[in-house]
C-alpha cells in the first residue's frame, strides 16, 4: 500500500485507495510532522523529546518517560501507516535508523515536495502547458502548510519557505495568464492577493497591469494609489521605483504595456532583482543594493537580453551563499539557458551557459539529469557557434561540458577539459584558466593513483587566484589541496590548505566551505590518531549535519553510511546490518559486505559477480577496497585480480583519503592483502 502525505494544510495521509488514516492524538500527529519536515532524514530521538515538550510554546510537561512515549508513538504510526506489515518484519516506510526516526516517503507521495517540483517545472514550459501545471500545484493546498502546528518553532521555517512558494506560483500563474492574453481572468484573483498580501508588490504590478489591458485605465491608476496607501500605512514606506515607474507608463500609454503577440512561453526568469519596500535600508549594502537594483529597473527595458546574462551573473554569485543559495542557483540555471535557446541567439546561449562558472569540488553531479541537458545544450551551442565567435566563449562551452560530465566514462569530458585549457593559456585569461583548471581535475580520476596530478592543479588553481584575486577559485585550489595531500598521507600539509580555506571562507562570506573543512577533521581524526571508534562515529554524525541544507545531495546521499562503514571496518568490526540503511548510490559495494555480515556468503559471491567497476571519482579507490575485502573473504579470484590491478598505481595513497572525507587506510595494505590471497591455489 503507498501511502500518501498532506502537509498544504492540515496533516493527514491517505490509503492506496484514497481514504483518510486516522493517525490518532495530536503527538502522534506532529511526530509525522516532524518527520515530514525533516525530508527523509534521520531526526534523533532526542530532538523528537525537545520538539514534543521541551521547545513548545504551550510549555506542555513532558511525561516520567518522554523516550518511551516517542517510541510508543512511532509503533503506532508504524500500524497506521503500514497495517499489513506482518509481525515482527522491518518498517519500510517510518525506519528506525542511528540514534532516530526517519520517514522514506517517495517524493512523489508528499503533497509540498511534490507542489515545489511541480511550480519549478512550470518556469520551463510553454504558457499554455504552464498554466495547467500551475492551476493543478495550487488546487493542492488545504489551508496554511503544516496548519495544525503553526506554533511549533520546528516548524515555522519550512511554513514560511512554503508559504512563500505558495505566494510566488499564484504570481506566475498570474503572469501566465497575461502572457496568454487572459487579463480578465487574472483580476479576480490578483485582487484577493493583493488585499491578503499588501506588501507584495509584484502582485500590484501585475493587477495593475491586468487591468490597464482590459481597458481600465482609471481603475488601474487606483490600484496603483491603493497599493500607496496600503503600504504606507502598513510598512511606513512608500512604493518602490517599479510601481511608480508603472504609473507614468500608464499615464503615456507606454508601448511596452501591450501584450507582445510573439510570446508564446511564460517568462522563465525572475524580473532583475526589485528592491522591497523600504525607505530607510539598515546599512550601506542594503542601501547600495536597493539603488543599483532601482536603476537598473529603470534603465533596463523588460525583456532585454542583458537581463538574461545579468541573471546569470547574480545565479553564479547566489550559488556560493549557502545551501538555500546553490538549489536556487542550480533550479534556475536551466531556465536561463532554455530561455537563451529560444531566443535563437547562440552567441547570447554560449555566454549564458558559460558565465556560469561556479567552483565545484565534488565529482558526483547533484542533479546528473540537470548535467547532462546542461551539457547536450553546450554541444548544440558548439556546433552552431559562427567561425568569428571568440574563443574564450568556445572554451567556456568546453569547460562547461568537462565540469558537467563528470564521473561519466565519456570520453569527450577529458577532450573537452584539454580543449578549454589549451585555449585558455594561448589567450593568457585567468578567469578561463581556473574555469578551465576545474574542469580539468574533474577529469582526473581516470585511473587510481593521481593525488599528485590533482595537487599539482590544486597548487595552480591557489597562486593563479591569489595574483588575480579569484577568491572562490582559490579557496577551489585549497580544498583540492586538502583531498590530495591527504590522499598522501601529508596530513600537516592539508591543515595548512584547511586553515587558508577558513580564512578566505569567514572574510568573503562562503558557508559551504566549512562543510568539507570538518568532514576532514573527522578523516584527520581517524587517520592520524587512535580514537575511539564511537567518538569518531559522532564525529561523523555531527558532520553530516552540515550537509542537511547544505544543497549537495550528489555529496550528501550515502556518504554517512559509507564512512561509518569504513570506520567499522579499519576496527575490525562487520558492516552495519540494519536493511533500511539508505547506502545510496555506494549500495553495491556495501551489499556483499553487507551479506558477509549476515552470515550469508553465497549470496555476497553472487553480488560481487555483478559487481560494476565504480565511478572514476574522488571514491574511487576506496569503493575497489571495498569489493577487495568482500572478494578475499569468498574467494572470488576474478574480482580480487581485478581489483589488484585498479589499486596498484595508487600503492602510495590512503584509500578514500583522497575525498577528503573518509579512509580505508594504506591502498598498500589492502593490495598486500590481495596478494596473499591470490597465492593460495584456487
Amino acid at each position: 500500500m503507498e501511502v500518501a502525505f498532506g502537509v498544504l494544510g492540515p496533516v493527514a495521509a491517505w490509503d492506496g485507495a484514497g481514504d483518510t488514516i486516522a493517525l490518532k492524538g495530536p503527538r502522534h500527529r506532529a511526530v509525522l510532522a516532524r518527520l515530514l519536515v525533516a525530508r527523509r532524514r534521520v531526526v534523533p530521538v532526542g530532538r523528537l523529546v525537545d520538539d514534543l515538550w521541551a521547545d513548545r510554546a504551550d510549555q506542555a510537561e513532558p511525561p516520567a518517560d518522554p523516550v518511551g512515549a516517542v517510541r510508543t508513538f512511532v509503533a503506532a504510526l508504524r500500524r497506521a501507516l503500514e497495517p499489513e506489515r506482518p509481525p515482527r518484519t522491518p518498517a519500510r516506510l517510518l525506519v528506525t535508523e542511528g540514534p532516530g526516526y526517519a520517514l522514506r516517503a517517495e517524493p512523489e507521495t508528499v503533497d509540498a515536495w511534490r507542489f515545489e517540483r511541480t511550480v519549478t517545472a512550470a518556469a520551463t514550459l510553454p504558457a499554455p502547458q504552464a498554466l495547467n501545471r500551475l492551476d493543478e500545484a495550487l488546487s493542492w493546498w488545504r489551508g496554511p502548510a503544516y496548519a495544525d502546528f503553526a506554533d511549533e518553532a520546528w516548524a515555522h521555517a519550512e511554513r514560511s519557505r512554503l508559504t512563500e512558494l505558495r505566494l510566488h506560483a499564484v504570481e506566475r500563474r498570474a503572469e501566465t495568464q497575461l502572457t496568454l492574453g487572459q487579463a480578465a481572468e487574472a483580476i479576480p484573483d490578483l485582487d484577493a492577493h493583493v488585499t491578503e498580501h499588501p506588501w507584495r508588490e509584484d502582485a500590484w504590478r501585475l493587477l495593475t497591469l491586468a487591468l490597464y489591458r482590459t481597458g481600465r485605465q482609471g481603475d488601474a491608476l487606483a490600484v496603483l494609489r491603493r497599493a500607496r496607501t496600503l503600504l504606507v500605512e502598513q510598512l511606513g514606506a512608500d512604493p518602490g521605483p517599479t510601481l511608480r515607474r508603472l504609473e507614468a507608463d500608464i499615464l503615456e500609454h507606454a508601448a511596452h504595456l501591450d501584450p507582445d503577440p510573439h510570446i508564446t512561453h511564460p517568462p522563465s526568469l525572475p524580473h532583475a532583482p526589485r528592491p522591497t519596500p523600504v525607505s530607510d535600508p539598515s546599512g550601506p549594502a542594503d542601501r547600495v543594493w536597493a539603488e543599483a537594483t532601482a536603476a537598473y529597473d529603470r534603465t533596463v527595458a523588460s525583456g532585454a537580453r542583458a537581463r538574461l546574462e545579468s541573471t546569470v551573473g547574480l545565479l553564479r554569485n547566489l550559488a556560493v551563499t549557502g545551501g538555500n543559495g546553490l538549489e536556487a542557483a542550480r533550479r534556475h540555471r536551466l531556465a536561463a539557458i532554455t530561455a537563451a535557446q529560444e531566443l535563437g541567439d547562440p552567441e547570447l546561449t554560449a555566454r549564458v551557459i558559460g558565465a556560469y562558472d561556479v567552483p565545484a569540488i565534488w565529482t558526483r553531479a547533484d542533479d546528473p539529469q540537470q548535467a547532462a541537458d546542461t551539457v547536450a545544450a553546450a554541444e548544440r551551442t558548439l556546433a552552431v557557434l559562427p567561425p568569428n565567435a571568440h574563443l574564450a566563449a568556445r572554451a567556456r562551452l568546453l569547460a562547461t561540458i568537462a565540469l558537467e560530465s563528470r564521473g561519466t566514462r565519456s570520453a569527450r569530458g577529458p577532450q573537452a577539459a584539454r580543449q578549454a585549457e589549451d585555449i585558455a593559456r594561448r589567450l593568457n585569461d585567468p578567469a578561463l584558466l581556473a574555469f578551465a583548471l576545474n574542469g580539468t581535475f574533474m577529469q582526473t580520476f581516470h585511473r587510481a593513483g593521481l593525488a599528485p596530478q590533482r595537487d599539482a592543479i590544486g597548487a595552480e588553481l591557489v597562486a593563479l587566484s591569489a595574483r588575480h584575486g579569484m577568491v572562490t577559485y582559490e579557496v577551489l585550489g585549497h580544498l583540492i589541496r586538502i583531498q590530495s595531500r591527504s590522499a598522501l598521507a601529508d596530513f600537516p600539509g592539508a591543515d595548512g590548505h584547511t586553515a587558508a580555506a577558513e580564512q578566505l571562507a569567514d572574510r568573503h562570506e562562503l558557508p559551504l566551505v566549512g562543510v568539507f573543512t570538518q568532514w576532514y577533521r573527522v578523516l584527520r581524526l581517524t587517520a592520524t590518531g587512535n580514537p575511539k571508534p564511537a567518538r569518531v562515529a559522532t564525529a561523523y554524525q555531527d558532520a553530516a549535519l552540515r550537509l542537511d541544507g547544505a544543497g549537495m545531495p550528489g555529496l550528501e546521499h550515502g556518504l554517512l553510511p559509507l564512512a561509518l562503514l569504513c570506520l567499522r571496518l579499519r576496527n575490525g568490526q562487520p558492516a552495519q546490518t540494519d536493511e533500511h540503511i539508505d547506502w545510496g548510490p555506494y549500495e553495491p559495494w556495501a551489499r556483499p559486505l553487507v551479506l558477509l555480515a549476515r552470515g550469508c556468503p553465497n549470496e555476497a559471491r553472487t553480488a560481487l559477480s555483478s559487481l560494476p567497476d565504480p565511478p572514476r571519482d574522488l571514491l574511487f579507490e576506496a569503493l575497489w577496497c571495498l569489493a577487495a575485502r568482500a572478494a578475499i573473504a569468498v574467494g572470488d579470484r576474478d574480482t580480487m585480480e581485478r581489483a589488484h590491478a585498479e589499486l596498484a598505481p595508487a600503492a602510495a595513497e590512503l584509500a578514500g583519503a583522497g575525498s577528503g572525507l573518509l579512509t580505508l587506510g594504506p591502498v598498500a595494505h589492502h593490495l598486500d592483502n590481495l596478494s596473499a590471497a591470490l597465492r593460495h591455489p584456487r
